[in-house]
């Protein structure tokens, strides 16, 4: 058993992360060693409620923007399994950096920051240029064997969807956008079973390493999420679809706008997959779909 843990970050994932691997030694009364690497300054870690501290978690503290590889690497190099939590939000090239210090540090097992769609469906050259990296760390990954590996592919993190800026659903404006075609579909998955279903993997047996695993929460059409948000609400939603000329004219009004481009990006099939491909659904592991999700998070 791959007994200590660093999870990277605290942000929603990092945080059902860590609750995740609490749960699970709580639950199996197993002995586990849970570090989160935390910037300089922090004290505690709350669960996501922000109420309840999370005891005996061990805080590793240092600047992971300012720290060198060689810095990073011999933190890294005293657990056995680093998970990273800290996504595109940190800056270009962090993902390249940190992979290289888990690999410079001799670590055991690591789980990147993929925490997304089929990067290798997708392939270099899409709209969202910061993709091109999640493809550069597979690449040193599978480059090497010093270093076991496990994608946790999530698809979009659910709370993404309801986002005005991404503008798929907007609450406001009472309207569902679809992005290519109302039948184009998502795959999401909520932070709370990204981290619950991580940990799954990471303890299945016999021991998985080297893959990529697909989870979901639920894969959902366009149709089937304006469906979604009619029935939450109990009223109609406006339809209106923006095709991909509308799309790639947006990128070229202004492109500097992230959301012009993750809108662009989440047409490509590479963002869905179905539930049956599913970890979750192959160890019958029930999962937050679109509905439930939003009836637990948004005021309704």
């Amino acid at each position: 058993m791959k007994s200590s843990f660093l999870v990277i970050g605290t942000g929603e994932v990092g945080l059902s992360m860590l609750q995740a691997l609490y749960d699970y030694k709580q639950a199996y009364q197993v002995d586990l060693h849970i570090a989160a690497l935390v910037q300089p300054g922090t004290t505690a870690i709350k669960d996501l409620s922000g109420n309840v501290v999370l005891s005996d978690i061990i805080l590793e503290t240092i600047d992971l923007v300012g720290s060198s590889v060689a810095e990073l690497a011999s933190v890294f190099s005293k657990y056995e399994t680093v998970i990273c939590c800290s996504g595109f939000s940190i800056g270009k090239g962090m993902q390249v950096k940190i992979t290289e210090a888990v690999l410079a540090g001799g670590v055991i097992r690591y789980i990147p920051w993929q925490f997304g769609v089929d990067y290798d469906k997708i392939g270099r050259g899409s709209a969202q240029p910061v993709f091109d990296e999640q493809l550069d760390v597979r690449d040193l990954l599978r480059a090497q064997t010093k270093t076991k590996w496990v994608i946790v592919s999530t698809g979009m993190i659910t709370s993404f969807l309801f986002r005005e800026d991404f503008g798929v659903v907007s609450l406001d404006n009472e309207t569902i956008y679809a992005l290519g075609s109302w039948d184009n579909a998502l795959t999401l998955t909520c932070c709370e079973d990204i981290g619950k279903l991580t940990i799954e993997v990471l303890f299945y047996q016999p021991e998985i390493t080297n893959e990529v695993i697909f989870i979901a929460g639920e894969t959902a059409t366009f149709t089937q999420i304006a469906e979604h948000a009619e029935t939450l609400f109990d009223k109609p939603f406006k339809r209106v679809i923006w095709d991909n000329e509308h799309l790639k004219n947006s990128i070229k009004s202004e492109p500097d706008n992230i959301f012009h481009k993750y809108r662009m990006v989440f047409t490509d099939p590479g963002v869905n997959w179905p539930m049956a491909k599913t970890f979750n659904h192959q160890q019958n592991i029930p999962t937050i779909g679109i509905l439930e999700w939003a009836k637990n998070n948004l005021v309704i």
